[in-house]
């Protein structure tokens, strides 16, 4: 019986999220995206995180196209938890691109095997594929990424616009700590040598 209630629970709490998101305001994604040219290594500059990634220094998202395919998207999330000299974590989500809209993915993770998949938003990207916003409908997580791991105070208060306008409060974003060209992370080429 205890177990009944429970699994009624999860399910109500899902249903509960699934409605929660329906009643938010729909999120502006960024037009045209060019998913080929979206591929590739982003330094994670600042976050509304969620709460595997909290305390990440050093991020790094990687998107590659599955072999064979347009849509489906192979992700590699690196980052050291809580200082430059952690070891470093590493997450591999699998991305599922919409047919309609290639701003707009399902993220799958490893540990969640339901059907469901986390929304994730391109919001913004500039024409250089240089900088770039994710955001989730339900404006709870947030994602400030650029091809660099540093950018110039102009570039930035531009980006806190466009996290304000897609509906977050920019004083919540946590600037991810980025250090690189010292040891354990020398340059981006000898990290991704040692994953492999």
């Amino acid at each position: 019986m205890g177990m009944h209630f429970r699994h009624v629970g999860r399910a109500a709490a899902l249903a509960f999220l699934a409605l929660s998101a329906c009643a938010t305001a729909p999120m502006k994604t960024a037009p045209n995206v060019d998913l080929p040219r979206f591929m590739g290594d982003w330094y994670v500059l600042a976050h509304i995180p969620a709460p595997a990634e909290k305390d990440a220094w050093n991020g790094v998202e990687s998107y590659r196209l599955a072999e064979g395919t347009k849509d489906v998207v192979e992700t590699t999330f690196q980052f050291r938890p809580g200082s430059f000299d952690a070891p470093l974590e590493t997450m591999r989500p699998t991305g599922y691109v919409s047919e309609d809209d290639p701003a707009v993915w399902g993220m799958k993770f490893y540990w969640w095997q339901g059907p469901f998949r986390f929304e994730y938003l391109i919001v913004h990207v500039d024409p250089e594929y240089r900088e770039t916003v994710i955001g989730r409908s339900a404006r709870d997580y947030v994602w400030v990424m650029a091809r660099t791991p540093t950018l110039p105070d102009a570039d930035w208060s531009r980006l806190e616009r466009i996290v304000k306008e897609a509906g977050y409060d920019p004083a919540k974003l946590r600037r991810v700590p980025q250090r690189w060209g010292q040891a354990p992370d020398v340059s981006l080429e000898e990290r991704e040598a040692k994953v492999k």
